[in-house]
C-alpha cells in the first residue's frame, strides 16, 4: 500500500512518514501490522475527542439514514447545521451571533479576508510574520513566511505585516485598513501566546480607526486552550473568528463567525457574496453538533488545563528547553531542530506519535485529543523522556 501511495496520491512533502493505518480507536492509531500507536497529535488538533468517538459516530449514522447532500449551502433550513450553529452561538459572545459553515479552515480564512473587505469598503489586510492561516491563495497571501509562497507569487494585493506581541507596530493599523488577522495563539510560529494584553490593544486600536479584527482559532478553539475559545483567555472580543480542525471530531469543516448584520452583508450587493456547495454538509454539520455538545457536557475545556499541569511535570530533562502552549496545545522546545527529528522519530519507533510545526524546527508537537487519559499522559511523556535520554547517550558515545 506504501508504494500505491507515493504512486498514485500527490505528495506534501520528499519523505512521508507513510505509515499504513488499519484502525484506530480512542487515544491509539493501529498500523497494518496491528502495532498500536499512542496519539499525541490527533490528525494536528482536529480529532478533539480522539478516534471513533461512539457520540460522534452515532450521529454520523443516524444523519446518513436520514439524507446526505441536498442543496448547497444557505437555501435549505437543514436541522444539523441550524443546531450546531445555534448551539455554538449560545456559547459566543452576543456580537458573535451568526455563523457560515465552509469544507476548511483555509476556506474559513478566506472567507473572513473577504468580509472584512465587504464590510469596510477598504482594501488593506493586515497579518503577522510567522502567522499561518492555511494554503489556499487568500490564505496564503496572509501566511507570514516568504519563504512557502514566493513561488507562487503574485498573490492578493495590498497585504502588510507586523511582529506578533510587538505593540509599536499596532499603529501600522489605520484607517486605510479593512481588517488585521492574528492567531490567538500563533501555531505554526512555535505555539507563541499573546503577553502584555497584546490582542485586546489590536482590538482598541481597530475601533479607533474602524477596521475589524478577525481571531484564527482553527488551532486553538474548541477547549483546547482551557476555554472554548483561545481569545477568551485574554481580554479581547474580535469582529470574525475563524474555526476549523477540532470542531466536528476529525470530519473535514470549517466556519466563520461575525455579527449578523456583517455577515448578511454577503447576501446582496452583490448577491452570493460567498458561497460554497458543500459547506453546512448535513453529515458532517451532526458531527460538528455532537463533539460541541460533548466537549461542553464533559467540560474538557478545563480538564484540558489539568492535563497540561501533568505535562509540564514529566516533560523535564536537559534536551528541553520550555513548553510552550496552553492547554492541550504544546510545543516542547529543543536546542536544535535534529534533536527535535530524532525524538518525533525515535518516539514513533517506540509507539508513540509527535509531530513538527510548521515553522519552528526546534518544537516537537503535542496536542493530544482532549479525552487523552493521565495514564496515557504518562505513558507517552515516558516514552520521550526514554528516547531524549537514548539521544544523549548516543551524543556521549561519539
Amino acid at each position: 500500500m506504501k508504494q500505491d501511495f507515493l504512486k498514485y496520491q500527490a505528495q506534501t512533502s520528499p519523505y512521508p512518514l507513510g505509515m499504513e493505518v488499519s484502525h484506530a480507536i480512542g487515544s491509539y492509531i493501529y498500523d497494518a501490522n496491528n502495532k498500536k500507536y499512542l496519539d499525541f497529535v490527533a490528525g494536528v488538533s482536529a480529532c478533539s475527542l480522539g478516534h471513533q468517538h461512539p457520540k460522534v459516530n452515532q450521529a454520523i449514522k443516524n444523519q446518513l439514514d436520514k439524507y446526505s447532500h441536498v442543496m448547497v449551502y444557505g437555501e435549505y433550513a437543514q436541522h444539523p447545521a441550524v443546531a450546531y450553529c445555534k448551539v455554538l452561538v449560545e456559547n459566543l459572545h452576543p456580537n458573535l451571533n451568526k455563523v457560515y459553515l465552509v469544507n476548511s479552515g483555509t476556506e474559513a480564512t478566506e472567507g473572513a479576508l473577504k468580509l472584512v473587505r465587504r464590510v469596510t469598503g477598504r482594501s488593506q489586510l493586515i497579518s503577522c510574520h510567522n502567522a499561518y492561516h492555511g494554503n489556499t491563495m487568500g490564505s496564503m497571501s496572509v501566511m507570514g513566511f516568504e519563504e512557502r509562497k514566493q513561488i507562487f507569487r503574485p498573490l492578493i494585493p495590498d497585504v502588510d505585516f507586523i511582529t506578533f506581541n510587538n505593540e509599536d507596530d499596532i499603529q501600522k493599523i489605520t484607517t486605510r485598513t479593512a481588517g488585521i488577522i492574528l492567531e490567538s495563539i500563533q501555531g505554526g510560529a512555535g505555539f507563541i501566546e499573546p503577553n502584555n494584553d497584546f490582542l485586546a490593544k489590536v482590538k482598541k486600536r481597530c475601533e479607533e480607526v474602524g477596521a475589524l479584527m478577525i481571531i484564527d482559532e482553527i488551532q486553538p478553539g474548541f477547549g483546547r486552550t482551557g476555554k472554548l475559545f483561545g481569545y477568551e483567555n485574554y481580554n479581547v472580543v474580535p469582529d470574525v473568528v475563524i474555526i476549523g480542525k477540532g470542531m466536528a471530531g476529525g470530519m473535514p469543516v470549517g466556519g466563520f463567525i461575525a455579527n449578523e448584520k456583517h455577515m448578511d452583508l454577503l447576501s446582496h450587493d452583490p448577491k452570493l457574496g460567498h458561497i460554497t456547495t458543500f459547506g453546512g454538509h448535513p453529515v458532517i454539520a451532526a458531527a460538528c453538533l455532537a463533539t460541541l455538545e460533548e466537549i461542553i457536557e464533559k467540560d474538557y475545556t478545563l480538564q484540558s488545563l489539568a492535563k497540561e499541569k501533568l505535562f509540564r511535570e514529566l516533560l523535564v530533562h536537559p534536551l528541553i528547553e520550555e513548553i510552550r502552549g496552553k492547554g492541550l496545545m504544546l510545543a516542547a522546545m529543543t536546542t536544535d531542530p535534529e534533536i527535535t527529528n530524532k525524538v518525533i522519530f525515535k518516539c514513533q519507533d517506540k509507539g508513540l506519535i509527535l509531530f513538527w510545526l510548521l515553522f519552528e524546527g526546534c518544537a516537537i508537537r503535542i496536542t493530544p485529543p482532549l479525552t487523552v487519559s493521565e495514564d496515557e499522559i504518562r505513558e507517552g511523556c515516558a516514552i520521550i523522556i526514554e528516547a531524549m535520554n537514548e539521544i544523549m547517550e548516543e551524543s556521549l558515545g561519539k
